[in-house]
């Protein structure tokens, strides 16, 4: 009950800039991600699922730090935000590997599949990040704060 009265609903403006923000990160995140998976595939020998699989962790690792602390502006329990978005990968990891085994293997190109996969992992991964992991701490930690303040003075 309690969070639910600190539950902060956004505007249409600033809905939009949180989708443009997360949008923003997580292409910085993509670059992660295809730059380590262009490396492992350049480089190596390995299967698709092993060089898709460290540079999706690496992509998580970054974009879970930036879109919390810039984009949801969270103060949430670090510990359980992260539990919550490592049980979407669980659902994800496993799913978009096998599909991008089969796709590859069926002869489709590798670098689309890690394109077409990185765009759904864009889509859901918001939804889950706005509407679970954050949705009752949007705006709540210092930065949220500080601009809260200078806009109230502003006004």
């Amino acid at each position: 009950m309690d969070n639910e009265k600190n539950k902060v609903k956004l505007t249409p403006k600033q809905t939009a800039v949180q989708v443009a923000k997360f949008v923003a990160f997580s292409m910085g995140a993509g670059i992660i991600q295809f730059v380590t998976f262009t490396l492992l595939t350049e480089l190596t020998d390995l299967s698709y699922w092993l060089r898709y699989l460290p540079s999706l962790v690496l992509s998580v690792l970054y974009n879970f730090t930036v879109n919390r602390r810039y984009t949801f502006k969270s103060a949430t329990n670090v510990p359980i935000a992260m539990l919550k978005v490592a049980l979407y990968y669980c659902i994800f990891t496993p799913l978009s590997t096998y599909l991008g085994h089969l796709a590859t293997n069926a002869g489709a190109n590798d670098y689309l599949v890690e394109i077409v996969t990185m765009l759904c992992n864009l889509v859901t991964e918001f939804l889950v990040c706005r509407f679970w992991v954050y949705r009752n701490s949007i705006n709540t930690n210092s930065l949220a704060k500080k601009e809260t303040s200078q806009n109230e003075q502003k006004s």
